[in-house]
Order: structure tokens, then C-alpha cells, then sequence
């Protein structure tokens, strides 16, 4: 190995499958919010999230624990208003940050799917990293809050992930009656799909997931 490339080796942070560290950092700003957003995609399921909104902090700390990725999250934003605007961007700037951490994709599985019951309710999560955003949900709540927390705005979060994670995701909650349970077992079914499809396939680690050898 040349001096060259030593020194490049230990100026860049490695993982455990010599690839570079999958860590990113985004910051949104607008009249409406202003988020930072930190994601470690090959974490321990730490980190500190705050929303301003307490229902959506829980749901994320399912996908923070379950996913084992590390989260910091920081939104500031106009809930004296409603919900919606913090809850929408800090979906878009949490997808922003996973686009930008998952870098080139090689290696990855790219799928996940995982089915997850929480009491009488039963989610179905299936992901696929494909740089084609898509979201398909088939959720029907029995109600309109849970709380205060709107449950129109559920799918704003995860609309404003999908398209700007670039991720194409399908949720369904195939039994259930408690909104509240509805929604975890969506996230959690969703956390650890998600898992899966970011870990890397070690015997692909070469190799990008797609016939097109893009994305």
C-alpha cells in the first residue's frame, strides 16, 4: 500500500465492512420549522428526538430502537398553529438525511419486510430502496386522534420520508382496532423493514442491487 492511500484509509472513518461510516447530517430551515437531522444507519438505536411534538417522538423512537439506527432530531417549528408543519418536515428532512447517508448503496439488501403485531393490530411493512419515491398505505383508523395527535398527519410524516428518501414503501395494517396500536405496529413493522433493507448482504459487498447497476 502506497503512503497515498494509507493516509486516505485514515482520513476516512470505516465500518465494519470497509465501507465508508453511513452518517449524515441535515438542516432545513423555512418560516414554518427549522430541523436538524443526524442519522447513523449503522447505530445502536441511541440518540435524543425532539419534535415539539410528543406522539411523533414516540413513533420515532420505535423506528430509532427497532431499526438500530441512531437518531438526533431538533425541530423547532409552529405548533402553536398545528402539528402538521413539524410533523410533514421533520418526515422530509429525517428522508433527506437517510438518502444522504445511505451514499451509493453498494452492498445493501436493498429489500426488507417484516410483519409486526401489537396487540390486536397487525402491520405489514415492505421497503425497497429503489431511488423511486412511492408510498402505499392502507391504514383504516377508527378514529380521528390519538390524543391531540391528528391522524390525518401520520401519512404526511411518511409521505414527506418516501419522497425525499427516495424509497418507494407500502403499509398495511391488516387487523386492528386501537388507532394507537394501528399506528405503532406501523412504525415498528416499518423500522425493522427498514433495517433490513439498509444492512448490507455480505456476499454482495461489492455489488450494487440493481440490474440497471444504478439507481
Amino acid at each position: 500500500m502506497t503512503a497515498n492511500a494509507t493516509e486516505q484509509n485514515q482520513a476516512t472513518n470505516l465500518n465494519l465492512y470497509g465501507r465508508p461510516e453511513r452518517i449524515a447530517t441535515v438542516e432545513r430551515n423555512t418560516a414554518e420549522t427549522q430541523i436538524t437531522c443526524t442519522v447513523n444507519l449503522d447505530g445502536t438505536g441511541k440518540g435524543v428526538v425532539d419534535t415539539g411534538v410528543p406522539f411523533l417522538d414516540h413513533m420515532i423512537d420505535q423506528i430509532k430502537r427497532h431499526g438500530l439506527f441512531d437518531l438526533d432530531i431538533k425541530c423547532t417549528g409552529d405548533t402553536f398553529i398545528d402539528d402538521h408543519h413539524s410533523v410533514e418536515d421533520t418526515g422530509i428532512t429525517l428522508g433527506q438525511a437517510f438518502n444522504k447517508a445511505l451514499g451509493d448503496k453498494k452492498g445493501i439488501r436493498r429489500y426488507g419486510h417484516f410483519y409486526a403485531p401489537l396487540d390486536e393490530s397487525l402491520t405489514r411493512a415492505v421497503v425497497d430502496l429503489s431511488g423511486r419515491p412511492g408510498l402505499h398505505m392502507d391504514i383504516p383508523f377508527t378514529r380521528s386522534h390519538v390524543g391531540r395527535f391528528d391522524v390525518d398527519l401520520f401519512s404526511e410524516f411518511f409521505y414527506g420520508f418516501v419522497n425525499h428518501s427516495w424509497m418507494t414503501v407500502h403499509l398495511d395494517n391488516l387487523k386492528g382496532k386501537n388507532s394507537h396500536h394501528q399506528i405503532e405496529s406501523t412504525f415498528k413493522a416499518f423500522a425493522r423493514a427498514l433495517r433490513m433493507a439498509c444492512e448490507y448482504d455480505e456476499r454482495a459487498l461489492n455489488t450494487l442491487p440493481s440490474t440497471k447497476e444504478a439507481f
